[in-house]
């Protein structure tokens, strides 16, 4: 076999091998990622130290990673993707499903039977909706088709699908006519997902358009509750959706930053951290009123 057919197959076999990564991560990859949350850039030398493997190994990881668009390369290692352009939806999905499936829990668990709810778009969502499905008498209204799809079989649930156009990438539904379809309802409770939220509470996201869904579905809900899991503080993204401080409860998988508790209690909000060791429904809940943290099993 000729030099060339064989590069030829090396690279449709990489190709293939870049597809299934969305399947899943390894808990280094992970653990990388959540390292290059925190820090913005890591060298390949530091993090070839911290996990005690080889130089190669890192860099096969951070290949997989960027080709899945979770990191971006830089020369001697790996930063944050843009703040323009959000990971690719898929490769989201992947991205700490133990932790989306606690807070998804724990926002169901918040939400009453025959509760009206928005639900807007992300995976963290799409999460607070699968839990929600055993609920009974729920009117959910929501510009997110996965959400809808995964609501649609509940048998005891109304599902209304906001009009306007349809994304592709992730089957969000935004434009004009789905905030006129929005301003036309006043709901119980409305669940979000954000992109990223910064030391000053600023919550963000990419899309222009998605955010002006959001923040006609904020003026529109009685309750807001916001699922993020721990890698969405500090996360850029370029456009403002809102304050943290105009949020109703705050629900997390990890101890937040000091800034989060700061502007959740400033602000009258509630703060659920969910405890992975007391299970889905555990959680750290800082109480509006007293501001006390106590362990809600």
């Amino acid at each position: 076999m000729s030099s060339l057919v064989l590069e030829t197959e090396r690279r449709r076999r990489a190709l293939i091998a870049a597809e299934d990564l969305p399947i899943g991560l390894n808990g280094r990859q992970q653990a990388m990622l959540d390292l290059v949350q925190e820090q913005g850039f890591v060298s390949v030398e530091a993090l070839a130290q911290h996990f005690a493997v080889t130089a190669q190994t890192i860099r096969r990881d951070i290949n997989a990673l960027c080709g899945a668009g979770l990191l971006r390369r830089y020369h001697g290692g790996a930063g944050l993707p843009s703040s323009v352009e959000n990971v690719h939806y898929q490769a989201r999905r992947i991205l700490l499903p133990e932790a989306k499936a606690r807070i998804g829990a724990a926002i169901a668990a918040r939400i009453p039977d025959k509760a009206s709810v928005f639900i807007t778009l992300g995976t963290t969502t799409e999460a607070v909706a699968l839990a929600l499905r055993q609920h009974h008498g729920l009117r959910v209204i929501t510009n997110n088709l996965n959400v809808a799809t995964a609501m649609a079989d509940s048998p005891d649930c109304e599902v209304i699908v906001a009009g306007g156009v349809v994304r592709q990438r992730d089957r969000g539904i935004t434009g004009e006519a789905t905030i006129d379809f929005v301003n036309q309802f006043k709901v119980d409770y409305a669940v979000l997902g954000i992109s990223g939220i910064e030391a000053d509470g600023t919550l963000l996201d990419f899309d222009y358009h998605e955010v002006r869904v959001i923040q006609a579905i904020l003026r529109n809900a009685r309750s807001t509750l916001l699922g993020a899991d721990h890698s969405k503080f500090g996360r850029n993204a370029m456009v403002r959706v809102a304050s943290l401080g105009e949020i109703d409860e705050l629900y997390t998988d990890a101890e937040p930053p000091a800034y989060v508790r700061r502007v959740m209690e400033e602000n009258g909000g509630r703060l659920v951290v969910t405890d992975a060791s007391a299970g889905a429904d555990g959680s750290l809940d800082s109480d509006r009123r007293s501001g006390m943290f106590e362990t809600e099993h």
